[in-house]
């Protein structure tokens, strides 16, 4: 159901400050002892008529034997005024009335101070706003300009590692070209030595093929001397590592350089992090304050001692002395009678708590 309040205050306005003589505004009203009101001329008026012995009210007709005392009423300042009409049925009980140009004067200037203090609040904030893009405009090329720089500093450390890499492939290559051609130097010396022991072997197989005796006697004194100038020492190579040993240095140097830069490199993402333009918000005080960080805690069953027993959805908890039931779970406090709370809290968080027993 609804009302027209606008109507229904033009209606009591119509019976409060309307005289039911003259049918017209109050002029000077008076109120009789029954409580309606009337322009004090139009009341003495109706009395003063001829003839008349009995005074009555001309609305609701009560009589009165003795001409009544007619007082003012406080409705004068109202007639014009419809801010307190709703008030008038108690005749302004609870309430000392003025006149409304005074008081129009009086809330006018107290709208032109909070108007200027909204104003100031206006400009206040205006400017904070054109702080806050300066600060992100100062941010953004900030951190443009870190970007760029970094960007830099690893491309000089990439192409140092390049170079590196580089100059030890070169070095590899030189090594291995020296090795090889000491290695085949000596291949070729150990094939001729191989091709002359053919050769004597060759010799050897005809003279026993000889069958003049004579003549394998004098050639045997010629070629036993063989025997002795082709005796060589075996070679001896060594463990068969190459450039194993090489890189085992550059796999060491490399596992330094991981570790180095894990150590490092979080202290690098916390320097990040701490860049913090705005001023970090003071510590409330009060509990309106802190109210402003509160947070619903309800309890997890899932990590309850079997001696506290959970009530009102979680948010109550008690320690009782008969165990509860609970089913088996690896998050339960077995030990201690605790019980966590569902939510992780992160930040600033505030929350109250009654207590009640030791």
């Amino acid at each position: 159901m609804s009302y027209n309040f606008n109507s229904y205050f033009s209606i009591l306005n119509r019976e409060i400050f309307s005289c039911s003589i003259c049918l017209d505004h109050l002029e000077d009203p008076v109120t009789i002892p029954c409580g309606h009101n009337y322009c004090i001329n139009c009341i003495k008026t109706h009395w003063d008529e001829k003839g008349r012995r009995m005074h009555s009210c001309p609305q609701c007709r009560k009589t009165f034997t003795l001409r009544p005392e007619i007082k003012k009423t406080g409705l004068q300042s109202c007639l014009v005024c419809h801010i307190c009409s709703h008030c008038k049925l108690i005749g302004h009980k609870y309430h000392e009335t003025v006149p409304v140009e005074a008081e129009r004067t009086k809330k006018q200037k107290e709208l032109e101070m909070s108007r200027q203090k909204l104003k100031q609040r206006l400009r206040d904030r205006e400017k904070d706003v054109t702080i806050l893009q300066q600060e992100v405009e100062s941010i953004n090329q900030s951190a443009d300009k870190a970007v760029e720089e970094n960007e830099k500093i690893f491309a000089e450390l990439i192409c140092l590692m390049q170079n590196r890499s580089s100059d030890l492939k070169q070095q590899i290559r030189s090594q291995q070209e020296t090795e090889v051609g000491r290695v085949k130097e000596l291949q070729e010396k150990v094939e001729q030595e191989i091709a002359e022991l053919r050769r004597n072997d060759a010799k050897l197989e005809q003279l026993s093929c000889t069958e003049d005796h004579n003549q394998f006697l004098h050639s045997y004194s010629l070629l036993s001397a063989l025997n002795e100038s082709t005796d060589s020492s075996s070679i001896e190579i060594r463990p068969l590592r190459y450039f194993e040993d090489l890189t085992a240095a550059v796999k060491e140097v490399s596992d330094k350089l991981q570790d180095v830069l894990k150590e490092k490199w979080t202290n690098i993402s916390l320097t990040v992090t701490e860049v913090d333009v705005l001023l970090s918000e003071p510590v409330p005080k009060t509990r309106v304050g802190f109210l402003r960080y509160s947070r619903e805690i309800r309890m997890d069953l899932n990590t309850a001692n079997t001696s506290v027993l959970l009530c009102e959805g979680g948010r109550k908890t008690t320690a009782v002395k008969e165990q509860q039931s609970y089913s088996s779970h690896p998050d339960r406090f077995t030990g201690w009678c605790q019980v966590m709370s569902r939510e992780s809290l992160t930040g600033r968080c505030y929350w109250e708590v009654e207590w009640s027993g030791k």
